[in-house]
């Protein structure tokens, strides 16, 4: 009975690294087939001075950015495009992820779990699109204006990459407050009320992390605290409207293990 018991768990384990497996080659193609096509139309360079547009805005007239490596004007663009493409699979990616887990979830939590999706992604495009639009135009004229006349900028690419790389991180994941909220309301790790008593506390640290992690200028920093501390008000929101149905989703969890008890149990003694 125990190396039936022992055979089958181990049947179930390895069916599980099968569809993960399956999961993961399956958003590994859409990352690829996406680069594919980006790399012939619109192509790495154009996707590179896409990028490069916000920075090339705010130099002055003539100038223009450097690449100090030898392989650097190859190997940026490329890396560039991939990200790009990495971008714009997350939805396939993240849904790969969801199909992988849904078979262990509730009814309420699969109910719960797409939208969580969906808003993600839309969250963390919509941040690197404020920072694309909004802070990159902000910070590069601020810096623009305030360099000294005898200073011509020439920015390094591999650099301006790295940099830009690093603030879509920070904004993308900044604008993915709301849904941590809900997740941490969601499983009782805390309450509405607590995360409503702490809010002079998250506030001075949105602040100390815009200070570490933008550049040293007040600008940046208030340009990343400020939604950082929208967001958290909007995740208390909605956290309190999440909170109101909990007691219905709690109900609808215990109906659901009592009708699976009653499946488990045996239909009847058999006669003699």
């Amino acid at each position: 009975m125990t190396d039936a018991s022992d055979a089958s768990s181990q049947d179930t384990f390895i069916s599980h690294l099968i569809e993960l497996r399956t999961r993961l080659l399956r958003a590994v193609a859409a990352v690829l087939g996406i680069f594919v096509v980006l790399f012939i139309y619109p192509g790495p360079s154009m996707i590179y001075d896409l990028l490069a547009q916000p920075m090339l805005a705010s130099l002055p007239q003539g100038t223009r950015m450097i690449a100090t490596g030898v392989i650097t004007p190859f190997m940026v663009p490329i890396k560039v495009t991939l990200l790009a493409s990495f971008v714009l699979a997350l939805p396939v990616v993240l849904y790969q992820a969801w199909a992988f887990v849904a078979p262990g979830l509730y009814r309420h939590e699969q109910r719960l779990a797409l939208p969580l999706i969906i808003s993600s992604t839309l969250l963390f495009l919509l941040g690197m699109a404020f920072c694309y639009f909004v802070v990159f135009h902000t910070v590069f004229s601020f810096i623009a204006h305030f360099a000294p006349q005898s200073i011509t900028p020439a920015p390094d690419i591999e650099a301006y990459v790295n940099f830009v790389l690093t603030m879509f991180i920070a904004f993308g994941v900044t604008f993915e407050v709301p849904i941590a909220v809900i997740l941490l309301v969601k499983t009782g790790m805390v309450t509405v009320k607590k995360l409503r008593e702490i809010r002079g506390y998250v506030i001075v640290g949105a602040f100390v992390l815009a200070a570490v992690v933008t550049p040293p200028d007040v600008l940046s920093q208030i340009l990343l605290a400020a939604p950082l501390c929208l967001l958290y008000e909007i995740g208390i929101l909605a956290g309190a409207a999440l909170e109101k149905r909990k007691p219905a989703e709690d109900q609808d969890e215990a109906d659901s293990a009592r009708e699976l008890s009653r499946t488990d149990e045996p239909s009847g003694e058999s006669g003699d």
